[in-house]
């Protein structure tokens, strides 16, 4: 993989090196996607003790090792956006320890705002994609999407907040570690679902350009809105939309999407997906 990503520098080499690296990201996937809830799995904080784990994760991330917000006594990090958010997180199976959360924030009112809305409009110079050109109740907002350190593989992965994949090869088996890269990716995913389950239709997220490129090669393709300005960090406004995803998203990590939502909505009825440019669909739960 290394030579892989010293030959995308070859500007004539870039576009067929970018194609085998998405490849063997789909076919790994599938793969992980087989024993991933062996080790890993998704749930919907769906009640106030689910919740404080997540808020407790947060702090971990944002307050105690990032220092992007300033620590409580409590331990648990929150703000005004939690109140129309939808939040899941994804457990480590044997130690039941949270290895990564992830929150969805919504617009049900009128009055409730975005993260984008209140901190960020002067990253978005794309006019005619803002949550202000969408029905307010069909706009969301991934945000918070936090890895503790135990979980994190942080001599590979040097950006800060991206919390892409944990690893300590001290606590957890060789066939583990190979589920763990996957916890940002997983978080997307989940986020996606909560979304889609949601009917939320119109999705921005701040987040760093490097991190939206490594996206790109799981087929998870963001539009981005404007140039990158200071929020913790560079990062950048970026857009997606159902349509967007179905026709992106890898084959290898629909299946891998597809565990995930038997997790996160066990009890809903399976609906089926047809994607162009494909002849075969999947069972996934959404329309």
């Amino acid at each position: 993989m290394k030579y892989l990503k010293f030959m995308q520098k070859v500007p004539v080499l870039k576009h067929l090196i970018n194609k085998t690296i998405s490849h063997l990201a789909s076919s790994d996937a599938s793969s992980i996607a087989n024993h991933f809830s062996q080790f890993l799995r998704t749930e919907l904080a769906s009640n106030n003790e689910l919740k404080a784990e997540v808020f407790n994760i947060r702090h971990q991330v944002y307050c105690e090792e990032l220092h992007f917000e300033d620590e409580n006594t409590n331990r648990l990090e929150q703000d005004e956006f939690d109140s129309h958010s939808y939040h899941s997180l994804i457990r480590h199976v044997t130690t039941n320890r949270v290895a990564g959360t992830v929150r969805l924030i919504t617009a049900e009112q009128d009055t409730d705002q975005l993260p984008i809305e209140v901190h960020c409009m002067h990253a978005i110079t794309d006019l005619d994609i803002t949550p202000a050109s969408f029905p307010r109740n069909e706009i969301c907002e991934i945000s918070r999407l936090a890895v503790p350190e135990t979980f994190r593989r942080r001599k590979l992965d040097q950006f800060q907040g991206a919390a892409t994949g944990a690893i300590n090869e001290v606590l957890f088996s060789e066939r583990e570690l190979r589920c763990f890269p996957y916890i940002a990716i997983c978080l997307y995913l989940s986020a996606a679902l909560m979304a889609l389950h949601n009917n939320k239709k119109h999705c921005f997220v701040m987040m760093e350009p490097r991190l939206a490129r490594s996206l790109t090669f799981v087929g998870i393709v963001f539009k981005q809105l404007g140039p990158p300005v200071e929020y913790h960090g560079k990062r950048a406004a970026y857009y997606i939309n159902p349509e967007m995803f179905r026709e992106n998203l890898s084959e290898g990590y629909i299946k891998l999407l597809e565990s995930i939502e038997r997790e996160l909505y066990p009890n809903e009825q399976a609906r089926r997906l047809k994607r162009k440019f494909f002849k075969f669909t999947w069972g996934l739960r959404f329309s």
